[in-house]
C-alpha cells in the first residue's frame, strides 16, 4: 500500500477533524498494537471523549487489520469528558485499555493514554492576541497556559512570546496536571504565576473563564486557534448566574449531597463534612449526574462534590438549585456572599 492509503478512514492522521478545521491527530496505532502483542492480549478496550466517539468504529477497524483474529475490540459507550472519567468497568475486563484525547492524570500501567495533539497552527491567532496583551516595553510579564491538545507546541509558544520581548512565566500546577502550563476544566494551578496577564491558547471559553474566576486579579486573554477568535475572559455574566443560584438555595431545607463515583471525581471527605454539619442533608451517589436522574428526588437544593463543570455548565438545567461546595457554604450562612469563587479539583485519586 502507498502511505496515502495505508490507513483507513478511521485513522485520525488521515481524516482527523478536517470538516471544519483540518485537524489531524495521530492516535499512536503502533503503540497500541505493540501493547497487544507484548501482553498477548485477547481483549482491547477503547475509550473516546464525546466529540470523537463517532470515529471509534473505524479506529477499531484499523486495529483489527494489524492484530490477530482472536483479539476482540470493545468500544466504551460510557460518557467521557476527561482523564478523570475512565471507564473502570471496561478497563478491568480488558488486557489493553486505551484512553484517547487526554493526558494522564495519574501514571498507571493499566491505561495507555493517547493525547491526540492538534495540528492547528496556533501562531496566527497568537499574533492577533498581541492587541489584547500589554506592550512588553511597559509590562513584559505574561503567563502562558494551554490544554492537552496543544501541549506539543508549548515550548514553541514560549519561544514565540520571548522573541517578541515578553518575559514568559510558566509552571506545572499540582499532581492532577501532567504538563507545565497545562490547565484543565477543573484545575488552573498552572496559572498561579507572577504576572498580571495570562495568555490562554486553546479552544472554547470554559477553561479561561474558570481561570479568570480562580485568579480574578489577572487579565486573561483567550487566543482560540480552533474558532480563530481572540477575546478577553469576562466573568460578569457567569457570576450573576452563580449568585442567582445561591440566592435561590438560601431558603432550602432538604439538601441532596452529590457524590460522584467516577474514579477521578469523588471528594468523599468533602461530602462527609457537609453531611456532618447538616442534619437535613442526604448523600446521593451517582456516576453520571444529570437533571433527569435527580428530578425524582424531593430536595430543595443540591450541592455537587463531583466535577465542577456539572454545576457551572449544566446548573441552569436542574429543576432545583445546584451549587458547588463553596456556594453551599454561602447559602447556609457559613461564609459571606463576597467569598463566592470557582470550584476546582486538586490531587488525583
Amino acid at each position: 500500500m502507498s502511505q496515502e492509503n495505508e490507513y483507513s478512514e478511521g485513522d485520525l492522521r488521515n481524516t482527523g477533524m478536517s470538516l471544519k478545521h483540518d485537524r489531524e491527530w495521530d492516535y499512536e496505532l503502533d503503540r497500541i498494537v505493540e501493547a497487544v502483542e507484548e501482553r498477548d492480549a485477547t481483549k482491547v478496550g477503547l475509550q473516546f471523549p464525546e466529540g470523537l466517539k463517532r470515529r471509534g468504529p473505524k479506529v477499531a477497524d484499523d486495529i483489527r487489520e494489524l492484530v490477530s483474529d482472536d483479539v476482540t475490540i470493545m468500544l466504551s459507550g460510557q460518557p467521557c469528558y476527561g482523564a478523570c472519567d475512565l471507564d473502570t468497568y471496561l478497563m478491568k475486563r480488558t488486557d489493553v485499555f486505551v484512553h484517547f484525547g487526554h493526558s494522564p492524570m495519574k501514571n498507571t500501567d493499566k491505561v495507555i493514554y493517547v493525547p491526540l495533539f492538534s495540528n492547528v497552527d496556533v501562531f496566527p491567532i497568537m499574533e492577533e492576541s498581541l492587541a489584547e496583551l500589554a506592550d512588553p516595553a511597559e509590562d513584559p510579564d505574561v503567563g502562558l497556559v494551554t490544554t492537552a491538545q496543544h501541549m506539543n507546541r508549548f515550548e514553541e509558544m514560549k519561544s514565540w512570546l520571548d522573541e517578541r520581548g515578553f518575559e514568559v512565566h510558566t509552571r506545572r500546577g499540582d499532581d492532577r496536571l501532567t504538563h507545565e502550563g497545562q490547565v484543565l476544566g477543573c484545575n488552573y494551578a498552572s496559572a498561579d504565576i507572577d504576572a498580571d496577564q495570562v495568555l490562554y491558547v486553546g479552544g472554547g471559553k470554559f477553561h479561561p473563564l474558570g481561570l479568570a474566576m480562580e485568579h480574578p486579579d489577572k487579565n486573561v486573554v483567550i487566543a482560540d486557534p480552533v474558532n480563530n477568535v481572540v477575546t478577553v475572559a469576562d466573568t460578569e455574566k457567569f457570576l450573576k448566574q452563580r449568585y442567582a443560584s445561591v440566592h435561590k438555595a438560601m431558603d432550602a431545607e432538604k439538601w441532596g449531597v452529590i457524590f460522584c463515583t467516577k474514579i477521578g471525581q469523588g471528594r468523599w471527605e468533602q461530602a462527609q463534612e457537609i453531611l456532618a454539619d447538616n442534619d437535613d442533608a442526604y448523600l446521593i451517589t451517582m456516576d453520571e449526574v444529570t437533571p433527569d436522574r435527580l428530578r425524582n428526588f424531593d430536595m430543595d437544593a443540591f450541592v455537587n462534590t463531583g466535577c465542577p463543570r456539572i454545576t457551572t455548565d449544566d446548573g441552569p438545567q436542574f429543576h432545583k438549585p445546584m451549587l458547588t461546595p463553596g456556594e453551599y457554604e454561602i447559602a447556609v450562612g457559613n461564609k459571606p456572599l463576597d467569598e463566592l469563587s470557582f470550584d476546582t479539583f486538586h490531587g488525583t485519586w
